[in-house]
This record gives structure tokens, sequence and C-alpha cells, in this order.
């Protein structure tokens, strides 16, 4: 029974195909990295350290301040994070398919 649902529906998909377009929100991410990456962003990475360093030593725990300095680099790279996994396309998962075939067939 569940041999002939699951054939049924693969069977039964249609194609999807993935927009490329839709500039709709691009302005809003150009403002976001902006900030992010501008000096808005430098001054609240900045805070987050001095936070954290704070909290280290009213703590006596070296673990606020990593938190801290771990927040403030998060945040500077997390726009460039979003464009490197948005961005991948199926050239790259070709090349990384031909080279792990042969590998697996040697093993």
């Amino acid at each position: 029974m569940k041999f002939g649902v699951a054939l049924i529906v693969t069977l039964a998909a249609s194609q999807a195909m993935a927009g490329t377009g839709g500039d709709s929100f691009d302005s809003i991410w150009v403002t976001l990295t902006d900030w992010m990456q501008g000096t808005l962003g430098r001054v609240v990475a900045g805070s987050m350290v001095l936070v954290g360093i704070v909290s280290g030593i009213v703590r006596q725990s070296i673990m606020s301040f990593a938190t801290g300095v771990g927040g403030g680099v998060g945040l500077y790279n997390t726009p460039t994070i979003i464009e490197s996994i948005m961005t991948a396309t199926l050239p790259a998962a070709h090349s990384l398919a031909t080279t792990a075939v042969p590998l697996a067939n040697q093993i």
C-alpha cells in the first residue's frame, strides 16, 4: 500500500522551477547589508563585545566574553554567509559529483 502511494506521488509530480527574478526585496536586502557591515553594524558588534567583556568581568567567566565576540563576528559576517548559501548553483554540484563518483568507485 505504501509503495503504491509513493509510486503514484512520484509519477504525478510535476516539474518545479525556482524563480531567479523578483527584485522586489533587493533594496531591503541592500539596506540590511549596509547596516550590518557598515558603521551601524560595527557599533552594534563593538557593543556586543563590550557587553561581553563587562559581563565576563562581572561573572568572572571567559564564556561571556566569547559569546559577545561570537555575536559580533556573526552579525558582521551574516550577509556574506547568506549570499554564499543563496547563490549556490548547479555547476558547483556537478563538479562535486564528477569528483565524488570516481572516489566512491575506488572504495
